[in-house]
């Protein structure tokens, strides 16, 4: 028997270290039902019209986008490391599925829907993949200014997409700027019974958010418009409703994959992977830290990766974590993660239940809930911050916002990855460098941070605050020659502050050899101080040789350098009073 529950509880750990998430549920504490509960169904009343909403917008029948919730956060429940996000369909993740295959589709709704679901496979497996390669640290691609860029542009172009269904009319174009020229052409041909219908939802709604914030709003609205098109007959008005829903539980199968469209879908779901992670991982992490807790990023990767895949084997399509539903959970006490358990079991019974009145909802009822959601997504202020702060960042940020606007969603956010990319390439390739002097602490700093600091004559001491690699080996060459060539009297030396050089690879190697070969031609000795070890390391595994003896060449800090070159240069002033220099035995 002790053998039989050693075996069990090996099998919990290890089971443990792909789902977090299982110990918590197998051991949970009865004290927190009713708090989780409540949380649940909470989640559940803003889910339950949000999640139909958006699976309009990304192409789908209703019931597509109440499947997409009602696994997928049991999966997040096991394998997320997030004890308060909740999963779902999102407006930016639908937006880009859309994006993706109204182009692919051909207007044929079947094969509309076996791509979702391969494209949703697809997001899942990369996923799984990223998380296995631990490449979490991708969630920090994306700065801030591209995040509110990318978002706000996301949510014009879905507010100007939803126009149409708020007055009755179907809009022509494939961006916002196309969509927007259409409606204004055939706004004199709008139908009155459908904006009047839109107009009566926009006050409701607008008003119940300003008197009512955290409540379910959303459900209120459905629920309104779903009364008003029974009691006053709006289907017979012409007034659209989203038709039927079957009320059945969603059945696992394996999707069909239409190998022919591979070769589009595949790229489309490595940048979905991404984008819908990078989203998540912004939502779990602000409520993580606002709860006192920490999300593994890695974790989070294979926690989306199963639950696309649980998605996708459910006929949904790719979701992520969803902010104003994960805020609700926080904000009405959810303690567990049972709460997004007891919130999937309340869309499902909401599903089996009530599918029959939910068939005379008004489509324009989604469009507005669209809109308010979408608007929920800008933050316009942030724009006059990044103004006052950095004018680079506010033309990034307006960058990817016109970016989105201009080519589309899935342009749009390759344009914002391929800023992100350009600027941490810039950062990397042009580092921060500087000449540092000697001060009267007889150390030496740079002169912004440390106005006493005087140069050496003979001496150049020089920071480098990068890894030496390949596409700055270059630049780090260039600035030292052209330091020399600027010196006003003649060099020496000319010492490496070498501290925040994280890492030398091949080329920074070779050019480290052929500076060092230029320099001696020309009787300066190039050194390096700080990390000694580990440049050793490096030019080692390269078999870089330098000229000279190493103990004068490698020094472990700034001031046994300075001790070795003024025992080879003991006729040269010194600018400042220096405390007596130790041994340069180093």
């Amino acid at each position: 028997m002790s053998r039989l529950y050693s075996r069990a509880s090996r099998l919990t750990v290890s089971l443990a270290r792909w789902a977090p998430g299982l110990p918590e549920l197998l051991h949970y504490s009865r004290a927190n039902v009713r708090a989780d509960l409540i949380a649940g169904v909470s989640v559940a009343t803003v889910a339950l019209p949000v999640c139909i909403a958006y699976a309009q917008l990304a192409g789908f029948s209703p019931v597509v986008g109440l499947y997409s919730a009602i696994l997928p956060m049991i999966a997040y429940a096991l394998f997320g490391s997030s004890r308060q996000l909740i999963v779902g369909p999102d407006a930016a993740t639908c937006a880009m599925i859309a994006a993706t295959l109204v182009p692919l589709a051909q207007g044929d709704p079947e094969r509309y829907h076996a791509l979702a679901i391969s494209l949703t496979l697809f997001t899942g497996l990369f996923c799984l993949l990223a998380g296995k390669l631990r490449l979490g640290f991708l969630a920090d691609l994306l700065s801030r200014p591209i995040l509110t860029g990318l978002l706000n542009g996301v949510a014009i172009t879905i507010i100007v997409g939803q126009l149409g269904k708020l007055t009755g009319v179907t809009l022509i174009g494939r961006d916002v700027v196309g969509q927007a020229i259409s409606f204004v052409r055939q706004l004199p041909d709008a139908h009155i019974p459908t904006v009047v219908v839109s107009a009566g939802l926009i006050v409701l709604y607008a008003v119940l958010r300003k008197i009512w914030r955290n409540g379910p709003v959303a459900l209120v609205v459905a629920v309104a418009a779903v009364l008003a098109s029974v009691l006053f007959g709006l289907e017979a008005r012409a007034v659209v409703t989203i038709g039927d829903i079957p009320s059945s539980v969603p059945r696992l199968h394996w999707p069909a994959l239409p190998h022919e469209d591979w070769g589009d879908i595949i790229p489309s779901a490595a940048l979905l992977a991404f984008i819908s992670f990078s989203s998540g991982m912004l939502t779990a992490r602000s409520f993580a830290a606002k709860n006192g807790y920490q999300v593994d990023g890695n974790q989070e990767f294979i926690a989306f990766g199963v639950v696309d895949i649980v998605s996708a084997m459910s006929q949904g399509f790719a979701v992520t974590g969803a902010d104003s539903r994960t805020a609700v959970n926080d904000a009405a006490g959810g303690r567990t993660r049972m709460a997004q358990v007891f919130a999937s079991l309340a869309i499902l019974l909401a599903l089996l239940l009530f599918a029959t009145p939910m068939a005379a909802l008004p489509t324009a009822a989604l469009a507005v809930i669209l809109i308010f959601s979408s608007w929920g997504l800008t933050d316009w202020r942030a724009y006059i911050n990044l103004w006052h702060m950095s004018r680079a960042e506010f033309a990034i940020a307006l960058g990817t916002f016109l970016a989105v606007l201009v080519v589309g969603v899935m342009p749009g956010i390759l344009f914002a990855i391929a800023i992100a990319l350009l600027r941490f390439l810039g950062q990397v390739a042009r580092p921060s460098n500087y000449v540092l002097g000697l001060a009267d602490d007889g150390d030496f700093h740079g002169a912004m941070f440390y106005p006493t600091a005087q140069p050496v004559p003979g001496l150049i001491v020089y920071r480098f605050e990068a890894p030496l690699i390949f596409f700055n080996a270059g630049y780090f060459r260039q600035r030292i020659e052209q330091l020399i060539d600027e010196a006003t009297s003649t060099v020496h030396w000319v010492l490496i502050d070498s501290h925040v050089i994280s890492m030398v690879d091949l080329t920074g190697a070779l050019t480290i050899m052929e500076l060092d070969n230029t320099l001696h031609a020309k009787g300066i000795n190039l050194a390096f101080c700080g990390h000694r070890y580990l440049i050793e390391q490096w030019l080692d595994a390269h078999h870089v040789e330098l000229h000279g003896p190493r103990e004068y060449k490698l020094f472990n800090t700034r001031r046994t350098a300075l001790a070795a070159w003024r025992q080879l240069h003991p006729d040269v002033e010194m600018p400042v009073t220096s405390p007596p220099a130790p041994n340069a035995g180093t």
